[in-house]
């Protein structure tokens, strides 16, 4: 009998933050391994878990983006939300698209000029794939209390209506057994994650509906306050430094080609990387300057730094996350194993 690994970060508190349902991530090499299906993986480990749940499945051998069109070292490949044990069978799994490599794909996203100089042997996984379902307008999976939201980033509570932020970039520590940091998502966070890319599978927002220098907001002054009550588990910011680095060094350009967050601008500015201004939109540059990303603070001249000095200081360096607490992804998540 083999035993499929997962990790869980259950519904409770966690060091001061209110996680309101249960976290699961899985990996899946070890899904293969024990010949499953990922819906059967999903299955197996849902069975053992009678409240609502989340799960996000990866492949650490693919490449994705995030919501700033930033390419990542992994993938998710499924999502899935359970509650008293079960998935619901219409509604409460969906897969992943793979996208084979085209000069026309890169011409339209421009910001996947990154995959053959950062990741060229790898698959590059997106939104859900519409050929196997109907996808919601958010790329949602849900079952009873439990929603697993804009494909896996975002996970509720249906009865209370409380949520955690996940960003990609954090789950992918998770799945390395690294760093993260949890608190509040905060003013800067919110407005950063409206600064999208044109995708026509997006993660988060398909169909290239906002194209890059654009926000997916548009609230103005408002943006920072949309998502910033939310607790978030994210990316040490020394790890997501290293992810906006090696995206800029393959000479994408911040509002042109990948989206200008507060976080990218801030290591843009250190790498003497200018963003394109004239690309962006007023409603992007008015919901930046609320959280103090001001046209002045874009174009200060500021002392430029070797990537490994950015490394070094980047919780000096990128602003975000209200009170933040760092810890190794082995002092918070658990690491359980079901039969099959």
């Amino acid at each position: 009998m083999s035993r499929l690994k997962y990790k869980i970060i259950p519904e409770g508190m966690l060091e001061g933050v209110y996680i309101p349902i249960t976290a699961v991530f899985i990996d899946y090499a070890d899904v293969k391994a024990c010949n499953l299906t990922m819906l059967e993986a999903c299955q197996k480990i849902a069975a053992e878990i009678p409240g609502p749940a989340g799960y996000n499945m990866f492949d650490m051998t693919a490449t994705t983006t995030n919501s700033n069109g930033i390419m990542l070292d992994g993938s998710m490949v499924c999502i899935a939300a359970s509650d008293y044990g079960k998935i619901n069978k219409d509604f409460g799994y969906m897969e992943m698209v793979e996208l084979p490599y085209t000069e026309e794909l890169i011409n339209e996203e421009p910001h996947l000029k990154q995959w053959m100089k950062s990741y060229p042997d790898r698959k590059l996984y997106m939104g859900p794939d519409p050929s196997k379902k109907n996808i919601p307008i958010h790329n949602a999976v849900l079952t009873g209390r439990a929603g697993n939201n804009n494909s896996g980033t975002e996970m509720m509570h249906y009865i209370n209506m409380e949520e955690l932020l996940l960003p990609v970039t954090g789950q992918i520590e998770i799945m390395k057994d690294g760093k993260v940091e949890v608190g509040g998502t905060g003013w800067t966070i919110s407005v950063g994650i409206g600064m999208v890319v044109g995708e026509e599978y997006g993660r988060i927002v398909p169909h290239r509906q906002w194209k890059c220098g654009k926000t997916a907001h548009h609230s103005r002054e408002y943006a920072k306050f949309l998502k910033s009550h939310i607790p978030i588990i994210a990316a040490d910011k020394c790890e997501l430094a290293k992810a906006i680095i090696k995206a800029l060094q393959t000479g994408v350009i911040p509002g042109r080609d990948i989206g200008a967050s507060p976080s990218v601008l801030a290591v843009a500015k250190h790498m003497k990387i200018k963003p394109d201004i004239d690309n962006m939109e007023e409603d992007a540059l008015a919901e930046l300057a609320s959280v103090g990303c001001t046209m002045e603070w874009i174009t200060e001249d500021v002392e430029q730094l070797s990537a490994e000095e950015i490394v070094a200081r980047a919780h000096e360096i990128i602003p975000g996350i209200d009170n933040p607490k760092r810890y190794n992804v082995s002092d918070i998540v658990q690491v359980k194993y079901v039969e099959i």
